[in-house]
């Protein structure tokens, strides 16, 4: 019995300790299923996943782009003119008052090193007219050297600088075509004397028109934070390529508020390649003027989708001109690329070299078409907008909604220098918080037609506006030399 006792003790042992171990084999595989459970039933797995990725590489893509953007600060010295204050002009004064003969100005910003023996792109508002310009390599490298600006571009506000040096460090060039909203990009730049900065955020906006700044180009939006002196710096993507040279923010206060621009490399690097081969930017010519085909203006066109491109004026002699394009024409492509805006327009033609071919899908009464137009090189000089006299004595105005009316006379057309071709009436007077001041009709145009339909004189307009249907209606406009279409909204 005694033995029985101890063989029996002995297999509840072992029973024992195989039951503990089991339980803690169970409970191990029961953590592992709840982990991976826990991972599987998140919200967005993908996307939880994605991210934790992309924020583990973050760093890497850091420290591999900022040896690439560098410290920038430029002096620009200008004479000071004394001639319009008498005082200043008096020996008396400029002698015991110190009066300055020169007047000095700093910019600080950033730009990006693009090739390996030293060209660097940045924006033409940092370094236009500058007598010295100073590039400061990023910590710990910290070598200064004095840049010679290559060229500038006031049109798309970029500006190519060299430095002699070899085998810098450099940025990739990414799409900025292949951008999309909501993609996670980094700014980095020399904000506030502060040192390098690294900001992230996201695309928040494409293709934008920012009438801050007068850039012939379409910007990228960002939500990435972008302050003062960060102007000429990278944008780059979770890849670590340069997808825009940063430009401008939009601010009340100056300083970030959720609005940043940038200037898309694709841009930056036809203009950078012009300058360096061709010592000058060569934009592409038409001699075309647009305005945007919006849905409101689709109507009286009689097309339903709002989106393309209105020739409002054919310049003389230019290249649209002897390819037969015409006013009121609508640019729905150029070489095959769908155009949706006015910037997206000129953005394709600014690509197109003098010398190249231009096809230009348009609707012309509805009917599609194409015209090819050979490209040009763009006039150095425009024509001057038309500036009618703000103190003039003007007839017996015909207050029409907000408008003041008066026919065409002989004097009109000799004072704004009007076209013989160009009839209608003229716009005297525009009534303050009215909705064709709204709708952004100024004194001194010349309406032309009126919901498509031409305008003689005056009493032809009263006739027009009287016999209109609906809320709202569309004004020709001659202003500046160009055809514009504006709707009002009664």
């Amino acid at each position: 019995m005694k033995l029985r006792s101890t063989r029996a003790k002995f297999l509840l042992t072992i029973a024992g300790l195989a039951f503990i171990f089991l339980m803690g084999m169970g409970a191990e595989r029961i953590i592992t299923r709840a982990e991976r459970s826990g991972t599987s039933d998140s919200i967005f797995p993908q996307a939880n996943a994605q991210s934790q990725a992309a924020d583990e590489d973050i760093p890497t893509i850091v420290e591999r782009a900022v040896p690439a953007v560098v410290n920038i600060s430029s002096k620009r010295v200008t004479n000071v003119s004394s001639s319009g204050n008498p005082m200043l002009q008096d020996p008396f004064f400029r002698k015991f008052f110190g009066v300055p003969q020169e007047r000095v100005e700093r910019f600080l910003g950033s730009g990006v090193i693009v090739t390996e023996d030293g060209y660097i792109l940045t924006n033409n508002h940092l370094v236009s007219g500058a007598n010295e310009v100073e590039v400061v390599l990023p910590p710990p490298d910290n070598r200064k050297f004095s840049a010679k600006v290559v060229g500038t571009d006031q049109t798309t506000d970029v500006a190519v600088l060299k430095v002699e040096a070899k085998n810098l460090p450099t940025i990739k060039f990414g799409d900025a075509a292949a951008l999309r909203l909501g993609q996670t990009v980094l700014a980095i730049g020399y904000p506030f004397q502060v040192g390098q900065t690294v900001t992230m955020g996201i695309v928040s906006g494409l293709s934008k028109a920012v009438a801050e700044r007068q850039v012939d180009v379409e910007l990228i939006q960002t939500d990435a934070a972008i302050n003062p002196g960060n102007s000429g710096g990278a944008l780059i993507n979770t890849r670590g390529e340069l997808v825009g040279i940063n430009n401008l923010i939009i601010s009340n206060t100056g300083s970030y508020a959720g609005l940043g621009f940038a200037i898309p490399i694709d841009v930056a690097q036809g203009v950078m390649d012009d300058i360096i081969k061709h010592g000058r930017v060569i934009h592409g010519y038409l001699g075309i003027r647009m305005d945007d085909l919006t849905p409101d203006k689709a109507e009286f066109f009689g097309i339903e989708k709002g989106e393309g491109v209105i020739i409002t004026a054919v310049e003389k002699g230019s290249p649209a001109m002897k390819a037969g394009v015409k006013v009121n024409d609508i640019v729905t492509a150029v070489n095959g690329k769908e155009v949706k805006n006015l910037g997206e327009l000129r953005r394709n033609v600014s690509a197109i070299h003098p010398g190249e071919k231009a096809e230009l899908q348009l609707l012309r009464d509805g009917k599609g078409m194409s015209v090819e137009v050979a490209v040009d090189k763009r006039p150095d000089e425009s024509a001057a907008a038309v500036k009618p006299e703000e103190e003039k004595a003007t007839p017996e105005l015909a207050l029409l909604m907000g408008i003041g009316l008066a026919d065409l006379s002989d004097e009109y057309r000799r004072e704004l220098e009007l076209p013989d071709d160009v009839k209608g009436v003229l716009v005297t007077e525009v009534e303050g918080g009215s909705p064709a001041e709204e709708a952004g009709l100024s004194r001194g145009d010349v309406i032309v037609k009126f919901n498509l339909k031409p305008v003689g004189n005056l009493a032809a307009f009263k006739g027009l506006v009287k016999g209109m249907k609906g809320d709202k209606f569309m004004l020709t406009v001659y202003r500046g030399g160009a055809y514009l279409n504006i709707v009002i909204k009664a």
